[in-house]
């Protein structure tokens, strides 16, 4: 398998420094929130509840015994970087939603909001890493390199998926709710088969050890709602007893479509995690700097026999569930302000210039950045072609296949049959 140890792939995704499993599990209990904790607040994420935070919604940077460390190797110019990222994916989404409304798309289900949860994410991850996701993790597919327009070919309803996932290292996008989670943990399962064969010649055991060489890693995305799907509470029971090398990244952005997270939990989300014994940390999921310490953190103990995480990035859906849906219908306005204030990008350029490490011409360079990416992704999409009904029968099997020659035969007759006849008919 690829290693994690060479220098090309490690840059973000490395912390600033060694850590032991034992030392990174603590860090993870020392932020999980207590049992008993108040309503919550509109935000979901209380200070003294145990959230994560190292950047403030005003731009203001907050020392953190546990987890500055995990981050001390990101410097301005790194900083700048997730800066760009977000804005990047941000425009990204506005001219998906645009294309949408112009006909060229049949869906999108918008990120607005989330942005630091999955580039934070994201950015942890080594290249070798591979990523199970939902359908609207479109900022973790651009770290992954996936192209605009392979991106949106899923939406557009030309393909079933629309990039090569061994090759970008992230599954097709899932949408059945949580089902995700079940294949990220039998992969991650699979790759502790490899380690252990390779090792030791034979079958695998019960798992890795602590201290183990480091391996690759997996992380799984769902939202909210998923963690009500019993896909996700078995993936939950299977990575714990496997020691599966897995972060499961739930990004609680407060609404499973229609339904606020209130119902679907009478306590934070990330309290589950004790009860299948593993670790649960808590960050504020609009604060990038946050969300790359927590992940890192969780991925070194997964490298290195530590086993699964459960990580509750807290954020908010400020646009529809997908452009199908009318969010006016169960949020109110009032809440949908709340969280502007909020802004996960906005809190990185306020940030970045009160360190004087952003002006007007560093911001205008990332705009027509983002701008330009956006040109290439409508360029790309408008001129994807449609596909031939004969693709629908193409990718099944590896080898002929007589049954299915026979069912694309018969197939064919049957468009044969509405040909136009010479007297204009059907």
């Amino acid at each position: 398998m690829p290693s994690t140890t060479d220098p090309r792939t490690r840059r973000l995704s490395r912390a600033g420094h060694d850590s032991s499993v034992d030392s990174a599990h603590g860090g993870a209990r020392d932020h999980a929130p207590a049992p008993a904790h108040p309503a919550p607040a509109p935000d979901g994420a209380q200070t003294g509840d145990g959230t994560v935070r190292l950047i403030d919604a005003d731009g203001v940077r907050h020392p953190d015994a546990a987890y500055d460390r995990w981050v001390e190797d990101v410097d301005h110019a790194a900083l700048r970087e997730l800066y760009e990222d977000m804005v990047v994916v941000r425009r990204i989404d506005t001219e998906a939603t645009a294309l949408q409304r112009q006909g060229q798309l049949a869906l999108w289900p918008p990120l607005l909001g989330q942005e630091a949860a999955q580039i934070g994410s994201a950015r942890a991850l080594e290249t070798d890493d591979f990523v199970f996701s939902s359908y609207r993790e479109h900022g973790v597919a651009h770290v992954r390199g996936i192209a605009g327009a392979d991106l949106l070919r899923v939406w557009r309803g030309v393909t079933g998926a629309g990039w090569d996932p061994h090759e970008a290292r992230m599954a097709p996008m899932q949408v059945i709710i949580g089902a995700q989670a079940l294949h990220a943990v039998g992969y991650a399962v699979g790759i502790l088969a490899d380690q252990e064969t390779d090792e030791r010649g034979e079958a695998p055991g019960s798992g890795a050890t602590a201290g183990a060489a480091p391996t690759e890693a997996v992380i799984s995305y769902f939202g909210d709602g998923a963690t009500s799907q019993g896909d996700v509470a078995e993936a939950f029971t299977f990575a714990s007893t496997w020691t599966a090398p897995v972060v499961f990244f739930c990004q609680n952005n407060q609404w499973a479509i229609s339904e606020p997270v209130s119902l679907q939990s009478k306590v934070p989300l990330v309290e589950r995690a004790r009860g299948y014994g593993m670790p649960g940390v808590r960050v504020d999921g609009n604060d990038v700097l946050a969300v790359l310490a927590v992940t890192r953190e969780a991925l070194h103990r997964a490298r290195t026999g530590g086993g699964p995480t459960f990580i509750e990035a807290v954020t908010y859906r400020r646009g529809p569930h997908t452009t199908a849906d009318d969010p006016t219908r169960y949020r109110t306005s009032a809440e949908i302000e709340h969280w502007e204030a909020r802004d996960p990008v906005s809190r990185v350029a306020t940030h970045l210039r009160s360190e004087g490490a952003l002006d007007d011409d560093g911001e205008a360079r990332v705009q027509a950045a983002a701008d330009a990416v956006a040109a290439e992704l409508r360029a790309g999409v408008t001129t994807i072609a449609d596909p031939s009904w004969q693709d629908v029968f193409a990718d099944v099997y590896a080898e002929p296949h007589a049954e299915l020659e026979a069912e694309r035969d018969a197939y064919a007759r049957y468009l044969d049959g509405f040909a136009t006849t010479e007297g204009g008919g059907r």
